[in-house]
């Protein structure tokens, strides 16, 4: 049995932070650490003590890591950015508020340097009885990983041990965060704990910190410890600042999952297929309809997520959408309320159309986005948010008018709504065929539903309800969260982005709101939205007219074809050469492309010769010290050639989100590779040695761990039907509850039901007969059935818990 823990954190927003800039203002980003390993930076919001960011990450992480650190910090053109606070959460406190997690506002606390430690220690420490008293014999071996401490990205580490009131020290390393001492320590006659610190000598100003582990009395007689241990910092209680240095709004979610062998999950997935293809009524009660009935709200879209994967590894993502869209239409009475609701109908088709249209909303929407991000014009329409000393246009009377402002924003608005719209509808082509036959079939329900002339236009709001409501104006109003861009608008240019997102909307509304908000300075723009929705009409009538059928025979199994680029773009590249020191020219900017089967790159994406490498011959991908190069976001690929030798590449990205992003891909890409090294050197061999443990032997095994189980989840991930099974599965449990008073009241509707019918049919004298089959409703079967699956799989996974404990070296990691 594999596990698997997945790490979903949103970095919502920040509020009440200090002004760090002499404007009175602080230009906020946060950084978000796994173990002291940066796995994420939000992008900067400019000008702005109270910012809102709202990106969300999963990472997939190996079994012992320990915390979760978000770091807030204000970005300076000139200088270091300075750091604001962060907040700290251990692995424990995140478990112990699953399944729901954590949802709220936390105090920044003060970052004290002494509790920024980081890193493992190896030793192996004998505690020997003798006639004159006992004798400690600590060897320290080596650590790796330490906090930089030093200018240059290193420290010079020793280590001092304690007990009772003796103590001793190793030699200084100079220049390392991966120190190897290979010393041994002893000390005579005394009791009590032994503490092993580790510190960074300074020939100016007192030593750093870099961490400590201590070990009581009794665990030195019992159980002496030998082996790597993670150093800690010094024991105190963390200062939130009482909110002096403002909050984080955080959503925080743990899952642990062992994952069974893919035949245990397959009565359940039978179950949810069989409800989708062989449903007997519209509101029969199946176990994907009790499914929906039994989950929180909270939960649907994760549950609508795993669902669409799971069909969509089966190529039955649209039939599952027509099931759960046919329902959803079939229980509403009010046309107007159609979709309005977080239904599982509704959130499985926002999670399909982010999981199959991503690359189709980039080619639509990407180069108008960019022109306005690159343009930054003042566009504002409300008469009370109007600045006229923010214009740039400046007549020879002065300061332009309002009316001017006003008119010259009603202008820009209608072009760039002109290019979006154009964009749209000339699309039809381009929208994926399984998202164009989910359409056809939701448009063919919703008319059958509404067939009178009256409701004529509801069949076009159902599909631009999800299209242009959930889809486009979303990610025109927040382009970073699409990855349209790499950074959040500035304040002016998202006001610009709101007013157009506002519009969509009502262009996939079809104008039905039109003047009846409160916004009425939207007016002017009434005319061109009102013209544009004839155009949207058609597109959606081109966009419908498919052949369902053959739409649904050619629906990929997979999310990407073997072939298909998982990842593609400019980095800068250095070939390994042994004893070589490496200039900064010695960087080369080459085009890269990541497929299922190659990692391979050219001078530019139409170049003809291509340096290629098979995906299969990877044997690891990991970062690089900056010291390494004196180069920031670096990442080296270690390969196997033919004679089996090691062959490594120095890789440099723009920025730390570009690095996680390839790290992420390349690893999920060779995940399956035969051969993976478990440990690396995280610097280089430069001048005769490594510059991370400054060993002199080339071929020296690897100073750090390998981080291969370390990845960030996103839309491209392959599917993985177990993983997403023991989900539904979680979810079930959780509400087994609820399903079991369903089964309860259900059985009495059918016992009353047959009590009646057989009264019906018994004369005196006569035998009743029983309900037939066919008319018995199936609500009561589908609860046995779906409990009795959730009961298997309780008991399937007591019994492998059970075996791994007898058995620990079964236990396996889950990539």
């Amino acid at each position: 049995m594999a596990r698997n823990i997945s790490l979903n954190f949103r970095v919502v927003e920040g509020r009440d932070l200090p002004a760090k800039d002499v404007s009175g203002n602080s230009d906020p980003y946060c950084i978000v650490k796994v173990d002291h390993e940066v796995v994420a930076r939000t992008a900067t919001v400019w000008r702005n003590l109270n910012p809102f960011w709202g990106e969300e990450y999963t990472l997939h992480l190996p079994l012992d890591f320990h915390h979760l650190a978000f770091y807030v910090l204000d970005e300076d053109t000139i200088g270091h950015d300075d750091i604001i606070g962060k907040i700290s959460l251990s692995k424990e406190t995140i478990a112990a508020a699953s399944p729901r997690g954590i949802d709220s506002w936390l105090n920044l606390s003060h970052v004290d340097p002494d509790e920024e430690v980081q890193g493992e220690i190896h030793l192996d420490v004998k505690l020997l009885a003798e006639a004159q008293g006992p004798r400690l014999r600590c060897h320290i071996i080596e650590a790796r990983d330490l906090a930089p401490r030093d200018l240059s990205g290193t420290s010079d580490p020793f280590a001092r041990i304690f007990w009772g009131s003796q103590s001793l020290e190793t030699v200084t390393i100079k220049k390392t965060r991966f120190p190897h001492w290979d010393e041994v320590l002893e000390l005579h006659g005394e009791e009590g704990p032994l503490r092993v610190e580790v510190w960074d000598w300074d020939m100016v100003g007192k030593n750093d910190f870099l961490g400590m582990v201590e070990f009581p009395p009794d665990v030195l007689l019992q159980c002496p410890p030998s082996g790597w241990f993670r150093l800690l910092p010094f024991a105190s209680a963390e200062d939130d600042a009482g909110g002096k240095l403002g909050a984080l709004r955080l959503k925080v979610r743990l899952a642990e999952e062992r994952i069974l062998p893919s035949v245990y999950y397959q009565p359940l997935i039978e179950l949810l297929v069989e409800s989708v293809m062989s449903p007997a009524q519209d509101d029969a009660m199946t176990p994907l309809a009790l499914l929906d009935e039994v989950s929180s709200g909270e939960s649907r879209q994760d549950i609508a997520t795993q669902l669409v994967k799971i069909f969509l590894g089966r190529g039955l993502a649209v039939p599952l959408l027509d099931y759960l869209n046919l329902r959803e239409v079939s229980r509403t009475t009010d046309p107007n309320t159609l979709f309005r609701s977080n239904s599982l109908a509704s959130k499985s088709m926002e999670q399909f159309m982010k999981l199959v249209g991503i690359p189709y909303l980039h080619e639509v929407l990407k180069p108008c986005v960019n022109r306005i991000f690159e343009e930054k014009k003042y566009i504002e329409l409300d008469p009370c948010k109007i600045e006229l000393t923010r214009t740039r246009r400046i007549s020879f009377k002065g300061t332009l008018s309002e009316e001017h402002v006003r008119e010259n924003s009603l202008g820009l608005l209608i072009g760039y709504l002109g290019e979006i719209l154009e964009a749209i509808v000339g699309s039809v082509d381009r929208c994926p065929p399984a998202m164009r036959a989910a359409f056809r079939q939701l448009h063919q329900r919703v008319e059958d539903r509404f067939p009178e002339t009256e409701h004529e236009d509801v069949k076009y709001v159902a599909i631009s309800g999800f299209l242009f409501l959930r889809f486009f104006a979303p990610a025109i109003l927040t382009p970073k969260l699409f990855d349209l861009r790499d950074q959040h608008a500035d304040p002016q240019t998202g006001r610009s982005l709101l007013l157009l997102a506002k519009a969509v909307q009502s262009i996939g509304n079809l104008g039905q709101q039109l003047g009846r908000g409160k916004e009425q300075w939207m007016v002017p723009l009434h005319p061109f939205l009102l013209q544009s929705i004839i155009q949207v009409k058609a597109f959606l009538d081109k966009l419908v007219d498919i052949d369902a059928e053959g739409a649904l025979e050619a629906q990929p199994r997979l999310l990407f074809p073997p072939s298909a680029v998982i990842k593609e773009g400019y980095l800068h590249l250095r070939k390994a050469e042994a004893g070589a020191l490496v200039p900064r020219f010695a960087f080369k900017k080459r085009y890269f492309c990541l497929s299922s089967e190659t990692f391979s790159y050219s001078k530019a994406p139409e170049w003809q010769v291509r340096t290629s490498i098979p995906v299969c011959r990877i044997c690891a991908v990991e970062r690089v010290d900056e010291n390494a190069f004196q180069q920031p976001h670096m990442m080296q690929v270690i390969t196997k050639t033919r004679d089996g030798q090691l062959d490594t590449m120095y890789i440099q990205c723009k920025n730390v989100n570009e690095l996680n992003q390839w790290l992420s891909a390349i690893r999920k890409a060779s995940v399956c590779n035969e051969g993976m090294l478990p440990s690396c050197h995280p610097g280089a061999f430069r001048g005769n040695r490594w510059t991370c443990c400054l060993q002199q032997d080339r071929t020296v095994q690897g100073c750090s761990r390998t981080h291969s189980a370390v990845t960030l989840g996103d839309w491209s991930d392959p599917l993985d039907p177990d993983a997403e099974a023991q989900m539904v599965y979680r979810q079930l449990l959780l509400g087994r509850d609820k399903l079991r008073k369903k089964y309860i009241e259900f059985s009495k509707d059918e016992i009353k039901l047959e009590q009646e019918v057989t009264q019906g049919q018994s004369g005196p004298g006569g035998e009743g007969s029983a309900v037939p089959e066919q008319e018995r409703p199936p609500t009561a079967a589908a609860a046995a059935h779906l409990l009795a699956v959730i009961e298997d799989l309780e008991q399937a996974h007591k019994t492998f818990e059970q075996q791994e404990k007898e058995q620990p070296a079964r236990g396996s990691l889950r990539s």
